[in-house]
């Protein structure tokens, strides 16, 4: 490509494409899990099979080399967003049958499979058509978008799910509603992507942005100095959390006297995708602020702490079984900002150790181990949920934040990394 072809519409394609990856990921790990528990799953069940639909994300650096030597990008996720588009159709469709647990998991499994494959696709176009420095530039606006996305999905689609759930006396069909409408905007979306994005590839050339061989994009990322303690600081810097985010939806719509709050799901809805977004949001434009101004060093400590240290509130909800609503918000509140203050951290570190030869494919694995250790925890958090009540299951979940502040001392990478600006497309 040419390099005065670069950047061509770029207003136009980012807001888009970018919020059209957001609404198949936030549905499948997040909504989901709010619709299972209204239609009547247990805690257990959906901690395991909700989790599951991490694996995509987990393994998808298996198959991004097909991605980049096949075509274009631009086939690649338009043709993913339809199938995501097809795949909650088939959501809305089959609740209502008597087997509609197994099959829509199938479905939503579909849809994992091909949101991890649009991401694949849409960062891989993102990078083909801006140069270096549009990257940069339009950073705000993708993750902005993204936010967006989350938004619409863990707050508009959830809110029109409780209203509908009240209109008809009927969680199913309101659930049912939910998701036909949720396909009939992917279907507009990639509609708009298919007349917005430009047809500026050539996959017969820009040999240079393509990956080498397979087995050597994974052999030079596990000879990284200190990948061992790397990978494991990856695996547990979310240990915590990544159980939170599964029991915290149950843990408020559930009746007084299985330990919930018993909260509406229109409330849920509203808390977390509205006011939990926007401190989301928040806590992670202040952390890349803070880190562009003084480096990972001194913030990796603090950003761990406000990843962890608000998750004991949840504690004290579950311990005091307050109807505060003034409580929840403020818990909601300081558990998302705080999350996405820590993750900043997080980010960074991963573009750390992607940094090198094969850039691209190292951040595609290193993502993929985070993604493991939101997964495998995530799939068990159910049952220790149930063993150990709300009170007792939100105690572990602060107790196991240790193991990653016990490895903090053992991480080595330059103190000053990440200030002033960061090659990150996060």
């Amino acid at each position: 490509m040419k390099v005065a072809e670069k950047d061509k519409g770029a207003w136009a394609w980012i807001p888009t494409l970018y919020f059209t990856q957001g609404i198949p990921y936030v549905l499948v790990v997040m909504v989901s899990v709010i619709m299972y528990k209204r239609l009547g799953i247990n805690n257990s069940d959906i901690g395991l099979y909700t989790s599951w639909l991490y694996l995509p994300w987990v393994i998808k650096p298996l198959w991004s080399p097909i991605v980049d030597l096949n075509g274009t990008k631009r086939k690649w996720f338009l043709g993913m967003q339809m199938l995501i588009a097809l795949s909650f159709l088939g959501i809305g469709f089959f609740l209502p049958t008597n087997a509609f647990f197994t099959i829509t998991l199938a479905f939503f499994w579909m849809s994992a499979f091909a949101s991890a494959t649009n991401d694949i696709a849409s960062d891989g176009y993102y990078m083909i058509g801006l140069s270096q420095k549009k990257q940069a530039f339009f950073i705000g606006l993708r993750s902005t978008f993204y936010r967006l996305a989350m938004v619409t999905a863990q707050g508009l689609l959830v809110i029109l799910a409780g209203f509908l759930e009240k209109e008809y006396g009927d969680n199913t069909k309101a659930w049912s509603i939910t998701m036909i409408c949720t396909a009939g905007l992917m279907f507009v979306l990639t509609l708009i992507n298919f007349f917005v994005t430009p047809k500026f590839e050539d996959p017969k050339s820009d040999k240079n942005e393509r990956p080498g061989s397979f087995s050597e994009v994974f052999v030079t990322f596990f000879q990284k100095k200190q990948i061992g303690i790397a990978i494991l600081f990856i695996l547990l810097y979310r240990l915590g959390e990544s159980q939170l985010v599964k029991m915290a939806s149950p843990f408020l719509l559930d009746e007084k006297q299985l330990g919930g709050l018993n909260l509406s799901t229109e409330a849920v809805g509203t808390i977390y995708g509205t006011v939990g977004i926007i401190m989301l949001s928040l806590g992670g434009i202040i952390g890349g602020i803070l880190i562009s101004r003084d480096g990972l060093k001194k913030w990796m400590l603090p950003m761990l702490l406000a990843l962890n240290l608000p998750n004991a509130l949840y504690a004290l909800l579950a311990f005091t079984k307050t109807q505060s609503l003034i409580a929840v918000v403020g818990t909601v509140v300081l558990e998302q900002f705080g999350y996405g203050f820590g993750f900043a951290a997080f980010l960074i570190f991963l573009i750390y150790i992607a940094e090198g030869v094969s850039k691209t494919s190292h951040y595609a694995i290193a993502t993929g181990f985070m993604a493991l250790g939101m997964m495998l925890p995530g799939m068990l958090s159910g049952y220790i949920q149930e063993w150990l009540g709300y009170p007792g299951f939100f105690t572990w979940v602060v107790i196991a934040a240790l193991p990653a502040f016990l490895l903090l001392p053992f991480l080595k990478y330059p103190p000053e990394y990440g200030k002033k600006s960061a090659d990150s497309n996060e």
